[in-house]
């Protein structure tokens, strides 16, 4: 007989922010390595169709995925956590769902029916999960894990709270279970943790008639053995299925382990009559020693837009440690507001740093301070790595203070600037003037061409011709003055061409400066491809050299440098 697709539906309660995309991703994480193929759906409960036009202060970074869809970021925990590539069909928002059933009902596919929440709605839901997990396709994955977002007795969640148990219902009891992630608050008045929450929580949930298979206790101390027999009478859930989830020590990269102590991946193998495995964990544990044992600290400057959300460069910081742990070290990753760096005290803000990162983002607030950011490292050698506007911002920085284009920007930032360096793609434009944003940009993954066998970049992807990076921008190098950059030492060491007889028409991908010690900028999002056990290789080069740095300053060969008044 065929198998049987199984199905985690993993909730939240009490409050939000308890990081359901983690543990979700270490649940996948455990079954991956018990020899199971595993997917994820994000299933968000916002009226936007998806998050690309959202504020990353809102929301935090926009994930995109190499079919070019911009998604929630708990797909990039999903991507780091597991081998499986997550696509447009694994995460989906209320905003697709109404749009879907109003679409169907002007097309008159309901049959003059009253189109109604039940069950047209509900339908709708199913159907895109079913869809995101690929049931019945030739490679249909053994488990599905699908994360509801929202919080337990919101209201926006609720059609897909109905419409997992009715899912959960047709499938039958073996086919799938409930996860609830849930918080046990410490009272410090009271001197203990406190089951109420989560009791009020779990029964907001079997009022919709779900009752949770496992309760993951998110928690500042220990369980102990009445706090789980409390939980376990009140909420109706077995003892061994109360999951102690205490915050962890060092990193997020630890909760897989957790989960396997507590014996959470047998105890859903037995839920689910998974095959019987062993659970490999070699290389994670590995992984996870190395953070716990770092033989150094190196200091990394984020110069961003959006520094005090701690989400909106979610998969840049996380890179950045990925390739720390590869060398051993730990990131001291200071967020510097790139307006910030805009006042007369911007240089001591940089004082101690062993490596700067400009990461992409979108309009003119603080860019002159990712510029002096930028020539800094350029003039004094701190080694630099640019990410899409990071990019752009290199190659203009470069037009002012080294070929001497006075205003040269992009126009994204001055429309009337003399040398547009920087320019919208020609696919781009009618776009931008019709301000036609949502879903719009160059997204998702396309080929990078490593023309120059000597580059750095080519040295980095491990002697590669060709890499594929994903995208998301509108705005490009602009190929009028590629002649006159290289003929003043940069190199376009990546070349996106997708008519290799007309080099003129190609993109720039990547640059770099041959006779800095590391100086690597992409027009590329490569932080979407990383991962804890496979570290990006700009970021492990950039890592690395930021190490060679700092080891060369401590040995007392850092050269004083006094910079010129920037452009």
């Amino acid at each position: 007989p065929a198998k049987k697709q199984k199905f985690i539906f993993v909730t939240g309660g009490v409050v939000s922010s308890l990081g359901k995309g983690i543990a979700s991703a270490s649940i996948g994480a455990l079954l991956e390595a018990r020899g199971l193929s595993v997917t994820f759906q994000k299933l968000d409960p916002y009226l936007n169709v998806d998050p690309g036009t959202m504020s990353p202060f809102q929301h935090g970074e926009v994930f995109v995925t190499d079919d070019g869809a911009e998604t929630d970021l708990d797909l990039g925990h999903y991507e780091r956590y597991i081998t499986t590539r997550m696509t447009r069909s694994n995460n989906f928002t209320t905003g697709q769902i109404y749009d879907s059933v109003i679409r169907k009902e002007r097309r008159g596919e309901y049959l003059g029916k009253t189109v109604q929440v039940i069950p047209h709605v509900t339908n709708e839901i199913q159907d895109y999960i079913r869809r995101g997990a690929g049931m019945g396709a030739a490679q249909e994955m053994d488990v599905a894990i699908v994360e509801i977002g929202g919080t337990v007795g919101d209201i926006e969640s609720l059609p897909f709270l109905e419409a997992v148990r009715q899912m959960s219902l047709k499938m039958g009891p073996t086919n799938a279970a409930f996860v609830h992630l849930t918080l046990v608050p410490w009272i410090p008045a009271a001197g203990e943790l406190k089951t109420k929450p989560t009791q009020h929580s779990v029964q907001k949930l079997r009022e919709i008639g779900i009752i949770p298979d496992f309760l993951l206790c998110r928690a500042e101390k220990p369980l102990g053995k009445s706090v789980k027999d409390k939980l376990a009478l009140f909420c109706n859930v077995d003892l061994n299925n109360v999951i102690d989830l205490v915050d962890v020590p060092t990193s997020v990269y630890e909760v897989p382990q957790v989960l396997m102590r507590q014996g959470m991946d047998e105890l859903l193998a037995n839920r689910l009559r998974l095959p019987k495995r062993a659970c490999d964990m070699h290389d994670w544990d590995l992984m996870v020693g190395h953070i716990k044992k770092p033989k150094d600290t190196v200091r990394i400057a984020l110069v961003g837009k959006y520094i005090d959300h701690q989400d909106a460069y979610k998969s840049v910081t996380e890179s950045i440690d990925h390739a720390a742990y590869a060398h051993l070290l730990k990131a001291e990753i200071v967020r510097l507001e790139s307006e910030s760096l805009e006042g007369d005290d911007w240089r001591k803000q940089l004082d101690g740093i062993d490596g700067i990162l400009v990461p992409g983002g979108f309009g003119k607030r603080g860019f002159e301070g990712k510029l002096r950011a930028i020539r800094l490292a350029r003039e004094t050698g701190i080694p630099y790595l640019g990410l899409c506007l990071g990019m752009q911002a290199a190659t203009i920085e470069f037009a002012r203070n080294v070929l001497g284009l006075e205003r040269a920007n992009s126009t994204e930032m001055d429309e009337k600037t003399p040398h547009p360096v920087i320019v919208p793609m020609d696919s781009q434009k009618d776009l931008i003037a019709a301000s036609n944003l949502g879903g719009t940009m160059r997204l998702g993954a396309y080929i990078c061409t490593l023309p120059k066998r000597t580059s750095r970049a080519t040295k980095l992807y491990g002697g590669a011709e060709s890499v594929s990076e994903r995208h998301r921008h509108r705005y490009e190098f602009n190929n009028a003055y590629r002649a006159q950059f290289e003929a003043a030492g940069l190199v376009f060491s990546g070349l996106y061409m997708p008519d290799p007889s007309k080099p003129e028409q190609s993109l720039v991908e990547i640059i770099e400066l041959k006779e800095h010690p590391f100086f690597v900028a992409t027009q590329a999002h490569p932080e979407f491809k990383s991962s804890p056990v496979k570290p990006h290789p700009l970021f492990r080069g950039f890592l690395g050299a930021a190490y060679k740095r700092k080891r060369g300053d401590a040995a007392g060969a850092k050269t004083e440098v006094s910079l010129s008044p920037v452009g």
